[in-house]
């Protein structure tokens, strides 16, 4: 008897998902525990292994829609399927040549211009000197697109900037990344000031740590830092819990794991839950300046950007400094702006003046 093979389930709010890649093909043999598709749904990936051994009978299309529960597969018992023998092919005499007198001309029509049936072609799939094709979004761009949708819908989005010289973090960095790579084995980056700043910020001004919850407001005590991370299938958000209690070894670690994670779409529905703030970093992409999207509930998240030397004044005198700016999109119903520009300019000072960051990693 075959063995069904049905899309799993991956989470609470998800019912159906995308049959994305069949490691498999139709006829194919499969050992047990081997991968046999990827399923993607609207908030992570998920690799999909053989029950058993056998040879693959596949019942659904690659990048067609499956439901939680359906079939997509079945899993036929090796011993049960013997090897087909090919008909015999029968032996025929090669045709006997027979004149044939060429065919008449037939009238042609004049080539319409190429304008015109590019003005004609239906919706549909494209060919490949087609001026546009048409493909149905993945579950996850569409969460995106509803999620951001969904922010700038309910919540009163306002950014707030400030700028912060990087001459210390840098600075730093160079002086212990030898012996903090031989020591933890993986770099000393930004981004562990930046989550470390933010923990001190959040502690600082409480009201950024916080969510509306229809008519309540929720005051968060965990400081679970979600960190943007771009992928092929579009921007998740992984969080780091309790960031208080991790030192910047541990916040490294968390970050590379991360990294390979999304790159094999191996990000878990828990990865991504629970934050009670964000930070995007779209200077990794050459972005000066932006005002980044809140993640909702939450009500902050900070950009980073791109690191440029910039004429600053100092003592009077115009120095070239590696400036970034800073920019803080927060919820206005909950957060004041006093509050705000308060956050942000604790981060700045943190940033700029990193050693009190280490004395508590």
């Amino acid at each position: 008897m075959n063995i069904e093979v049905k899309v799993p389930a991956v989470g609470e709010s998800i019912s159906s998902g995308i049959l994305s890649v069949w490691h498999k093909k139709d006829g194919d043999t499969v050992s047990k525990d081997e991968i046999l598709f990827t399923l993607e749904t609207d908030k992570v990936s998920q690799e999909v292994t053989a029950p058993e051994p056998g040879i693959v009978r596949q019942k659904a299309a690659e990048g067609e829609e499956v439901k939680i529960g359906q079939t997509v597969a079945e899993i036929e018992p090796v011993s049960a399927s013997a090897p087909a023998v090919p008909p015999p092919v029968p032996v025929t005499p090669p045709p006997v040549p027979v004149a044939v007198p060429p065919p008449l001309p037939t009238p042609v029509a004049p080539a319409a211009p190429a304008a015109v049936f590019s003005s004609m072609a239906p919706s549909g799939p494209a060919s490949s000197d087609s001026r546009a094709v048409r493909k149905k979004l993945s579950p996850l761009r569409r969460k995106i697109a509803a999620q951001l949708v969904m922010a700038q819908h309910t919540a009163a989005i306002l950014t707030t900037f400030n700028e912060c010289d990087m001459s210390a973090v840098m600075n730093l960095r160079k002086e212990l990344q030898d012996e903090f790579v031989k020591k933890y084995g993986v770099k000393l980056g930004f981004m562990s000031f930046f989550i470390k700043a933010v923990v001190d910020a959040l502690q600082a001004v409480p009201a950024i740590n916080s969510r509306l919850e229809g008519d309540d407001l929720i005051l968060n005590n965990a400081f679970d830092i979600g960190v943007a991370v771009g992928t092929e299938r579009g921007l998740i958000v992984p969080v780091l819990r309790d960031c208080e209690k991790l030192s910047f070894a541990d916040i490294e670690n968390h970050l590379a794991l991360f990294a390979v994670k999304a790159r094999e779409g191996k990000v878990s529905l828990e990865d991504l839950q629970g934050g009670v703030f964000s930070i995007s970093n779209g200077g990794v992409y050459g972005s000066l300046l932006s005002t980044p999207i809140l993640n909702p509930p939450q009500s902050g998240i900070l950009g980073m950007h791109k690191i440029q030397e910039r004429p600053v004044v100092e003592n009077g005198q115009i120095v070239a400094r590696p400036m970034m700016y800073l920019a803080l999109s927060y919820d206005h119903r909950v957060v004041d702006g006093k509050e705000a520009v308060t956050f942000l300019v604790r981060v700045k000072d943190c940033i700029e003046n990193p050693a009190r960051l280490l004395l508590g990693a």
